[in-house]
């Protein structure tokens, strides 16, 4: 297995532009956002307890791999992903429904940010590459917040 600062300077090679950069900063949040509501919404047929979904599952078996690459990283992981699982809650209480369409809005208008900041930058997505891409773009980003705070990942 490759080490995070591998994963990191590979992905940051077709994420050199600027403008691309901030389209990311935008996307990959609402992406992983979408991701996580759009698990939530589909039954797992292990009882009617909210916490028990896809989108929960999801998201532990990424910190897991986050937690083999960098323990630190996968910390800062913990914090944003139970953010966005809290407020995916608060949309939840308005109805799976409204919350299957809002997360679907916002996954089809992220993917068009990221695929524009792409031809932006001449340079195809990393995931075209390696599918492991897309669980290392969120990390990427924190990693860039750890190292303008001055914190080691």
């Amino acid at each position: 297995m490759r080490r995070v600062d591998q994963w990191l300077v590979a992905y940051g090679q077709s994420h050199q532009n600027a403008v691309n950069k901030r389209l990311h900063w935008i996307c990959v949040p609402m992406i992983v956002w979408c991701v996580i509501a759009l698990l939530w919404c589909v039954p797992t047929g292990l009882g009617s307890h909210r916490a028990i979904n896809w989108g929960t599952g999801a998201t532990l078996a990424a910190l897991a791999y986050y937690a083999a690459l960098s323990p630190r990283l996968a910390l800062g992981a913990v914090m944003l992903l139970g953010a966005m699982i809290a407020s995916i809650e608060l949309v939840w209480s308005l109805g799976a429904g409204i919350q299957w369409r809002i997360a679907t809005a916002l996954f089809v208008l992220a993917w068009m940010g990221q695929f524009v900041g792409h031809r932006i930058e001449g340079k195809r997505p990393s995931f075209f590459q390696d599918l492991q891409f897309l669980l290392i773009g969120p990390l990427w980003l924190l990693a860039d917040s750890y190292r303008r705070l001055g914190l080691k990942y």
